[in-house]
């Protein structure tokens, strides 16, 4: 199942994720291929409210945020793939994260390019290996798995269920 669109905007993305000010960290989607890959955008700004206390002097972006904005961005290829879009009987949550390496400092200035691509869908728990980027330069890469909500995944079926 190929389905390549040009991009997202905030307005559509608003639609994928349940999350929103301050914590919706992705700012709009470049590329979105239904079960396989993503590649979207994260601007990094000095007005952000982490940057007021991580670390003043110096600002840099934590590296959870790093990981929450993959894991956003992941999520919107997982709600694409299986076209829905988040509700109260559909939610995404980590299982795990492997292979965590940080490689740079992000700061206010960057802009992150964050992409993901499918790696296996087995019984609902996907797994993604994803990487974040600064131009050329990698900033931080996980494999990271999602399940959906233990109470709600009848909804959810593996990809290859038919």
């Amino acid at each position: 199942m190929t389905d390549t669109r040009p991009f997202m905007d905030i307005q559509a993305i608003l639609k994928y994720l349940p999350h929103r000010y301050p914590f919706l960290l992705v700012d709009r989607v470049l590329e979105c291929t239904r079960g396989e890959s993503i590649k979207a955008i994260k601007n990094v700004t000095v007005n952000e409210p982490q940057f007021t206390g991580h670390f003043p002097e110096r600002p840099v972006m934590p590296g959870v945020l790093m990981l929450e904005a993959l894991a956003q961005t992941a999520g919107i290829l997982t709600y694409a793939t299986l076209q829905k879009v988040p509700n109260q009987n559909t939610r995404f949550y980590f299982a795990g994260l492997d292979k965590v390496r940080f490689r740079r400092p992000v700061v206010p200035g960057d802009q992150l390019i964050l992409t993901a691509q499918v790696e296996r869908n087995m019984k609902g728990i996907w797994k993604l290996s994803t990487v974040a980027y600064v131009g050329d330069e990698e900033a931080v890469s996980a494999e990271m798995m999602l399940f959906p909500d233990a109470d709600n995944a009848s909804p959810f079926l593996p990809a290859d269920a038919g």
